[in-house]
């Protein structure tokens, strides 16, 4: 835990500095968001939670593939953190006027309303009060933001009409 606590705070410093370097490569986002998911199939599986997947047929976007899988990660993450067994959380890649749209969204109990304006600020979290193995650290949304904004693109974070969260990486291509 301490060794990805310094990896994460690295990233966030080097993107406050406008250092975060990104190598762009031609990506299979299928292959990509595929691989990423299956690295959290075991604890989906022992939270009783299902992982659904939809990525647009032969969708190729030029990205850094390992940072924008540690964004994916993190939205995973949170997903699984907060999503009740039996819950569903889902993974959506497209092509969007221009852009690659990478949404992850689940039927959890969605963000606290206070939280949203702040929810890709360092260490912000939905509950302060939380202890460490439930509440992570604060830092995961906010590298998405980072891991985004070095792609030249945003993220965006909103609570769905029906219950649960979303969260939207808008990478342009």
């Amino acid at each position: 835990r301490l060794a990805r606590l310094a990896d994460d705070l690295l990233v966030l410093a080097r993107s406050d500095r406008g250092r975060l370097q990104i190598r762009r490569e031609p990506v299979d986002v299928a292959e990509m968001v595929g691989g990423t998911v299956d690295t959290f199939a075991a604890r989906a599986s022992q939270r009783g939670v299902g992982i659904d997947v939809h990525v647009a047929a032969a969708l190729r976007v030029d990205l850094d593939e390992p940072r924008i899988r540690q964004a994916l990660g993190n939205l995973l993450d949170n997903g699984l953190r907060y999503v009740p067994a039996g819950g569903r959380v889902s993974v959506a890649a497209q092509r969007d006027d221009g852009s690659l749209r990478l949404e992850v969204r689940d039927d959890g109990p969605g963000f606290p309303a206070e939280f949203l304006p702040v929810a890709f600020e360092a260490f912000a979290r939905p509950d302060a009060s939380r202890s460490r193995p439930e509440g992570g650290t604060g830092l995961g949304l906010a590298i998405v933001a980072a891991v985004a904004q070095a792609h030249g693109g945003t993220a965006e974070a909103a609570n769905l009409p029906g219950g649960g969260a979303v969260v939207v990486l808008s990478i342009p291509t």
